[in-house]
């Protein structure tokens, strides 16, 4: 069993992952030059706010995996369809794939799996006798909304608390942040890049 000194010192660690110029932390990988301590300290708590929110995400994605008994990628794929079948949209094998950004043969096997645990149908796409159309089952469709769902639509009210201006802040950074961090930067993810690719071309298979 941890002690609790083990436990501090780890708690203290956590609390210093993301202060740009803690010893061994990521002072060299950041510039901090000009910018006040105050600030690097202020953003080193938005950083960890940002984590808090990633670890809330995983817990609760784990426990919809195991409620529903599914497993993430399975899960993601019943999401889409869930809020597809809700805008009224017709979803192809390929259209999964392409959201999953797997190939053609694992999408294949994550529909037979689905189908056969009673979670999704097949059906013949109304326009395209060659294509299939992929649904949620309803007895899934509600049993989700009723649990993850409504779990998951809690996010609303933390953005409704925001004013106008505030939530147009927080907008710009996510954005802002999410472009910081594409593979397009990251000259080393090439080959996630080309798996990405890969998997693009396998979906048009799919469909």
């Amino acid at each position: 069993m941890e002690s609790g000194a083990a436990a501090a010192a780890r708690d203290r660690i956590a609390e210093r992952l993301y202060v740009a110029n803690a010893a061994g932390g990521p002072s060299s990988l950041v510039d901090a030059t000009g910018v006040a301590q105050e600030d690097v300290e202020q953003i080193a708590r938005l950083m960890q706010a940002l984590a808090r929110l990633r670890e809330a995400e995983q817990l609760l994605s784990e426990a919809s995996s195991a409620y529903m008994r599914l497993s993430a990628q399975d899960m993601r794929a019943l999401h889409y369809l869930i809020v597809a079948q809700q805008q009224g949209e017709i979803v192809t094998p390929g259209m999964i794939a392409q959201h999953l950004r797997i190939s053609a043969a694992s999408t294949t096997k994550l529909l037979n799996r689905l189908e056969r645990d009673g979670h999704v149908l097949r059906r013949v796409h109304p326009t395209d006798r060659r294509a299939f159309a992929i649904e949620v089952t309803p007895e899934t469709a509600a049993s989700a909304r009723a649990t993850v769902g409504r779990t998951q639509a809690r996010r609303f009210y933390a953005a409704a608390r925001l004013s106008r201006e505030e939530r147009e802040a927080v907008t710009r950074f996510l954005i802002d942040m999410a472009d910081e961090l594409s593979l397009s930067r990251a000259g080393w993810a090439g080959g996630a890049e080309e798996a990405d690719a890969a998997a693009g071309e396998g979906s048009e298979g799919a469909s």
